[in-house]
C-alpha cells in the first residue's frame, strides 16, 4: 500500500493538523530548521498517533533553510546525515531515512554522496527514500538497502523525472492538482510513498485532497515505477 508522507517537525507547518493525515513522516533533525527539543517532541507524537518515523536530515544551513548546495564532500554529507538520524534515533528509532532540500537533490544527482547516505542508512538497518532512476535508489539497491520509491504530490515534474525548481511556475502544486498527480502516480504503480511538503501553503488541504484520492484509487501491480513528464 502507498504511504503517505510530509515533512514535519520544521517549526514551519501545521504539524499537530498534519500528523493525524499521515501514515510516515519525514522528521526534521533539526539541522536546516526547528530543535532537537522538537525532533523528540514530534516523534513522540507519530509514535502516538502510529505513524511511521523517518529521518529527514538536512544541510546545517537555516537562513536558506537546508535549500541551497553548500558544497560540502561526500564524506562530509556522511557525518552530517549520521549525526542527524543518531539524534532522532536517541527518541525514536527511524525506520527511513530522507535527505531534505538541497542534501536530497545532491544525492539524487552524486553518486558519491548517495552513496554516503546510503551507508548510513545501512549501518542502522533502515531504508532510504528516493525518487526512482536517481542516484540514492541505484547506490541503496547496489548495496542491499532497502529503498522506497517516492512521488511528489505537491511538486511539478520535468521530463527528467526530476522536480520543477521552486520559484519556477509550476513548482508547487495545489489541492486539486496534487490529488490528480497522487492519483496518476497510484494508478502507474511502482511507488512506495506520496510527499507533501508540510511547510507549503495550504499543506493540510492538500493532504486532505490527495488521502481522498488515493482512497478510491488502488495502486495498480506489477508496473513499472512512472516518471512523470516523459
Amino acid at each position: 500500500m502507498i504511504k503517505i508522507a510530509a515533512d514535519v517537525g520544521e517549526v514551519a507547518g501545521a504539524d499537530d493538523e498534519l500528523l493525524p493525515l499521515l501514515d510516515a513522516a519525514n522528521v526534521c533533525c533539526g539541522a536546516h530548521a526547528g530543535s532537537p527539543t522538537v525532533t523528540s517532541a514530534t516523534a513522540r507524537r507519530c509514535e502516538q498517533l502510529g505513524v511511521l518515523v523517518g529521518a529527514h536530515p538536512g544541510y546545517a544551513d537555516r537562513p536558506n533553510f537546508g535549500r541551497v548546495e553548500v558544497g560540502i564532500d561526500a564524506a562530509s554529507i556522511e557525518k552530517l546525515v549520521e549525526s542527524q538520524v543518531a539524534l532522532l534515533a536517541a527518541t525514536v528509532r527511524p525506520v527511513f531515512v530522507k535527505p531534505h532540500g538541497a542534501l536530497y537533490h545532491r544525492c539524487q544527482a552524486d553518486p558519491q554522496a548517495a552513496a554516503a547516505a546510503v551507508r548510513v542508512a545501512a549501518r542502522w538497518g533502515i531504508a532510504i527514500v528516493g525518487q526512482p532512476e536517481f542516484e540514492l535508489v541505484r547506490k541503496a539497491r547496489e548495496a542491499g538497502v532497502a529503498a522506497w520509491i517516492e512521488g511528489y504530490a505537491d511538486r511539478g515534474y520535468l521530463p527528467d523525472g526530476s522536480l520543477v525548481p521552486r520559484g519556477r511556475e509550476g513548482a508547487l502544486l495545489g489541492p486539486e492538482q496534487a490529488a490528480a498527480q497522487a492519483g496518476e502516480l497510484a494508478d502507474r504503480g511502482g511507488i512506495d510513498v506520496i510527499c507533501v511538503h508540510g511547510d507549503s501553503p495550504g499543506a493540510v488541504e492538500v493532504l486532505k485532497a490527495v488521502r481522498a484520492a488515493l482512497s478510491i484509487r488502488p495502486a495498480a501491480d506489477g508496473v513499472p515505477p512512472p516518471k512523470i513528464g516523459s
